[in-house]
């Protein structure tokens, strides 16, 4: 049974820092890429970044370039989303998901098979 479980979600004041992490399992996700998406009350879900398990290529949303890192670690077989320089703006549910997808579809939801359950991010001014 193929899970992935978020955590590090909080509170934290505009200008802080979280990681949120991401513990995959049930599957060899060697070539899958693990995304992070958000979704706030009232919007649609969109993609913040992803990373390819195998080589470690990685894509940002625009709006979170220079400001947030994915990474992962093959041993712990973890994705990690260090994220710095915290906006109101990024309040949301973060959620974790994994896709055999293509490069192109990388920012569509639809395009990922496994889902975490989200972990809430609030950022206050």
């Amino acid at each position: 049974q193929v899970q992935l479980v978020e955590s590090g979600g909080g509170l934290v004041q505009a200008g802080g820092s979280l990681r949120l992490s991401c513990a995959a399992s049930g599957r060899t996700f060697s070539n899958y890429y693990m995304g992070w998406f958000r979704q706030a009350p009232g919007k649609e879900r969109e993609f913040v970044a992803a990373i390819r398990w195998s080589g470690g290529s990685t894509y940002y949303a625009d709006s979170v370039k220079g400001r947030f890192t994915i990474s992962r670690d093959n041993a712990k077989n973890t994705v990690y989303l260090q994220m710095n320089s915290l906006e109101p703006e990024d309040t949301s549910v973060y959620y974790c998901a994994a896709s055999s997808s293509s490069y192109w579809y990388l920012q569509r939801p639809a395009q990922y098979s496994y889902w975490g359950q989200g972990t809430q991010v609030t950022v206050s001014s």
